[in-house]
């Protein structure tokens, strides 16, 4: 269909202005020969000449199907505030391809190579030359990319949303796009009624007010105004031999040769550009910075603040102001704060493998897995033998240094067979805790990317059965059609088999990467950490040498995150019998008997194990309680133990000294207290939880909150200052995965070297030791000034009933009110107001003005832990309790 002449978009249009439009004619390129084009873009470059002002270079927007220029309107008025502001001033370009939008319909059926040459001479009849910073979504990402490859010395990033300029082997063209290109649905789709684009317009999250759905349909009233959206859907070269598959590969070749700088964002919610065409941008792009939107879709332009976030990069890392080096560029490795060695200063980098290595004709007990049977005994020697033939049978197979592989397996010695085999390898461990619950887990899947999986059969159907990535390894013998249901490529012990004899590659380097660990998702979804080999021998030598770790001590490894360090420490090790997905599932003689069979004298267990520990304990035997009575070092780490429950514990390990390390998945080991340390911190008048001093090695400052709670204060060591712990160590993660933005977050103005802000909020007393108060996230913005909620949260738990507590904020930032949420030992059935009495005695024992006190039958906390309070969860319900809505559970 043509004949529709360019125009521009009609006034009143939500957070358009008409100012920023304007219409283009351009001699038409290729079909177009001889023809000339009108086209609709949005242009600041006329708002910023009449302001009086010289853009630093431009920013060419490119949308996809079955969008216009709309979709950029955030980054157009973002750039010009930012201008207004007297920051870098960016002309924002945002064009209407041919046959969309508000641009003219000519009625040519367009390939993907015309419209890289309609770009073409689009930016040619305006002038456009460098710096040119190209920024796509969807099928113009393919565009924009073209453009870039085909204007190199113009160019000076590349930005992109969801799009693909690939179609990763082995896996077929999304289902949606499929469907939508069928000869059958084409027409009907996507021209004669409006399915396709209500399709795509409903992929917004949350869903898009009608103003701005209405903005996006305007242009493509009438089948007449739809017919591009046709044409684009039909020019998807779903197979080699369609007509614009030879310029799709030319682009993804190009791709790969771009070195400038690049920014990824990602919707991973996106049924159509899922997380593996993001895998195959950030192969060819591997210097780019990647952010995925937890929760964004396909419109990650409407579902994310995407603008802030491509114009934070421009002026950090496209055209630094003064020249030097950009400010939120990633940390050059080696770098560490001052009094911190980097990684390159050490002494000698001895890989986590080393001491297995060194123990390899060693028939001695290396790992033990406890079973409902007997122990299973595994020697160094057997252990080092497996290490090396896994690591070659993965490397014969094809996996590769780099790739990443998914361990879905239970600790035990299987497990660690495995990890060190990938280290060993060079292949990236993702570890993703099974207590993350089967959502989160599947979230962290599917944003780590493995290229392999290997799995026992229950993590290798879950896998299946929600479609995760990789070549699917079974980790323990399986029947031919169990395989061929879980789509297993190979068996474990076939991969062994291929390995032995064979010759180990050559080591990883220690900056490498090693291993992408992820948090708790305590405090929102789950992160992947990304550690170096350098990073994570820095984990073993701090626990090594702060307790003393030698070949003969031995571990109880009873939290999942330690499970592994046994061989890597030098030492034999035991996995209690529990379920890892459960910690609360160990028991007193669980952690006895793996006591026994390693005679152990180090014991790790987890907050939420050792309640179950100490109320199992009645069970114990004789011989149970003399294998405890050899431990003499006991640590519960990863949330925090009460001084009650610490002593109960320590008294089943009577010989044992009680440590409450503190630390998180980005910082394992960051300070240290006993429970003579708990006792003698009890008499400060100090708020919070002591976690004691940092352990060697370890900084530790304050950033001051102001008064909206924001932690803006330059980190210090000043006594009393409340404000969020900021943490050095030698061994700090590298980054997180994917998540730029939460990198910037966590690294912004910390001063030189390679430091974390961990979003706790704490402070530091006289004597150095730390005080932790809970998370910046949970801070109350009060009339009074910020509270932080861990203080006045131990004053409640002092009243008899009260068995935990919570301070959370109601009302506007600025003027929260404070309420108190407690559980009771003699649970009520029913969420709801407390009742006078224990009102009065909670109020009496706070030390702030409490607005009112809630009861609940148990806490909502964490699926890792079971005993991180959800704060959050229980600030909204306390609100709509209050507010006259809907009771119910928290």
């Amino acid at each position: 269909m043509s004949g529709l002449t360019a125009r521009t978009p009609p006034p009143g249009l939500p957070q358009l202005d008409p100012a920023w439009s304007r219409l283009v004619e351009v001699d038409g390129v290729g079909a177009d020969a001889g023809h000339r084009r009108r086209w609709h873009c949005l242009d600041t470059g006329p708002v910023l000449a009449e302001r009086g002002v010289t853009p630093v270079g431009t920013v060419l927007a490119v949308h996809g199907n079955p969008t216009w220029s709309y979709l950029w309107r955030r980054v157009v008025a973002e750039s010009l505030e930012r201008a207004a502001r007297g920051g870098p001033a960016w002309r924002v370009v945002a064009v209407d391809q041919l046959e969309m939008g508000w641009s003219e319909r000519t009625g040519t059926r367009r390939t993907l190579a015309q419209r890289v040459a309609d770009l073409g001479a689009f930016t040619a009849t305006l002038g456009l030359d460098g710096p040119v910073v190209t920024l796509g979504h969807d099928w113009g990402g393919v565009v924009s990319l073209g453009w870039a490859v085909d204007h190199r010395a113009d160019l000076a990033g590349v930005a992109l949303l969801n799009t693909a300029v690939h179609q990763p082997a082995g896996t077929p063209v999304p289902a949606v796009l499929r469907l939508a290109a069928a000869r059958p649905v084409l027409e009907t789709g996507t021209v004669t009624t409006t399915a396709f684009l209500d399709t795509t317009l409903a992929l917004a999250h949350p869903a898009l007010p009608a103003a701005v759905a209405d903005a996006y349909r305007a242009p493509y009233r009438g089948a007449d105004r739809r017919d591009g959206i046709g044409g684009f859907v039909a020019d998807i070269p779903a197979t080699p031999a369609h007509p614009s598959a030879p310029e799709l590969d030319r682009v993804a070749a190009g791709v790969a040769a771009l070195d400038v700088p690049a920014l990824l964002q990602w919707g991973p919610r996106d049924p159509v550009f899922a997380d593996r065409y993001l895998d195959d941008l950030a192969d060819r792009l591997p210097h780019a910075r990647v952010h995925r939107y937890e929760g964004a879709g396909h419109l990650v332009a409407e579902d994310a603040p995407y603008a802030p976030a491509v114009l934070d990069w421009l002026a950090e890392e496209v055209l630094p102001a003064d020249g030097a080096p950009a400010a939120g560029a990633a940390a050059t490795p080696g770098a560490a704060p001052d009094g911190a060695p980097s990684d390159d200063a050490a002494p000698a980098f001895e890989p986590l493998w080393a001491r297995l290595d060194a123990r390899a004709d060693d028939d001695a007990p290396a790992v033990i897995g406890m079973t409902s049977d007997r122990p299973l005994v595994v020697s160094w020697r057997l252990l080092a033998r497996r290490v090396r033939e896994i690591a070659t049978g993965l490397h014969a197979v094809g996996v590769r240094p780099g790739d990443r592989v998914a361990l879905l397996v239970q600790p035990g010695p299987t497990l660690t067979a495995l990890v060190y085999a990938c280290l060993r390898l060079g292949a990236v461990v993702v570890v993703a805790d099974a207590g993350l619950g089967v959502r989160g887990l599947s979230r962290a899947e599917r944003g780590a990317q493995p290229r392999y999986v290997v799995g026992e059969t229950r993590g290798l159907a879950a896998a299946r059965a929600l479609g995760w990535p990789g070549v699917r390894i079974a980790a323990e013998p399986l029947p031919a059609a169990a395989r061929a249901a879980l789509g297993v490529r190979h068996g474990l012990v076939d991969v062994a088999d291929l390995g032995r004899g064979a010759t180990l590659p050559p080591e990883p380097g220690p900056q490498d990467e090693a291993a992408v660990l992820f948090t708790s998702g305590s405090t929102g979804p789950a992160k992947g950490v990304v550690y170096t080999h350098a990073q994570l021998s820095a984990v073993r030598d701090a626990l090594a040498a702060h307790f003393d770790v030698t070949p003969e001590t031995g571990l109880v490894t009873g939290f999942a995150p330690f499970a592994l360090l046994g061989p890597a420490l030098g030492t034999r090790s035991a996995t209690p019998r529990m379920d890892v997905s459960a910690p609360r599932t160990l028991t007193a003689r669980a952690v006895a008997e793996a006591a026994a069979a390693s005679d152990a004298r180090i014991a790790f267990l987890s907050p939420a194990a050792i309640l179950n520990v100490v109320a199992t304990a009645d069970a114990l035997t004789d011989a149970d309680r003399q294998a405890l009575a050899r431990l003499r070092t006991f640590l519960s780490t990863g949330a925090p133990v009460g001084e009650q429950l610490l002593a109960s514990t320590a008294a089943l390990m009577p010989n044992a000294t009680a440590h409450t390390p503190y630390g998180m998945t980005e910082c394992l080991l960051v300070t240290d207290v006993t429970l003579d340390g708990i006792r003698a911190a009890a008499a400060a008048p100090d708020a919070g939880v002591c976690v004691g001093e940092p352990v060697p090695e370890v900084q530790v400052r304050i950033s001051a909150l102001d008064a909206d709670g924001a932690a803006t204060g330059a980190p210090g060591t000043q006594a009393g200052v409340l404000g969020e712990v900021v943490v050095s160590a030698p061994h700090l993660k590298q980054r997180y995965d994917r998540l730029w933005l939460t990198d910037r977050a966590a690294e912004r103005a910390t001063g030189p070297g390679r430091w974390h802000r961990t979003g706790d909020v704490g402070h530091l007393d006289d004597a150095g030791r730390l005080w932790i108060e809970g998370r910046l996230a949970h801070v109350l913005t009060t009339a009074d000034g910020p509270l932080a909620p861990v203080g006045p949260e131990q004053h409640v738990e002092r009243v008899a009933a009260v068995r935990r507590a919570a301070v959370v904020g109601v009302g506007p930032a600025g003027v929260q009110q404070a309420v108190g949420v407690v559980e009771l030992h003699a649970a009520p059935r029913r969420a709801g107001l407390a009742d006078a009495g224990l009102a009065d005695a909670v109020r009496a024992a706070a030390p702030v003005p409490l607005a009112a006190v809630l009861v609940v039958p148990a806490m909502p906390t964490d699926i890792r832990h079971n005993s991180k309070i959800d704060r959050t969860r229980l600030a909204a319900w306390a609100d709509r309790v209050l507010t006259g809505g809907r009771v119910g559970r928290p």
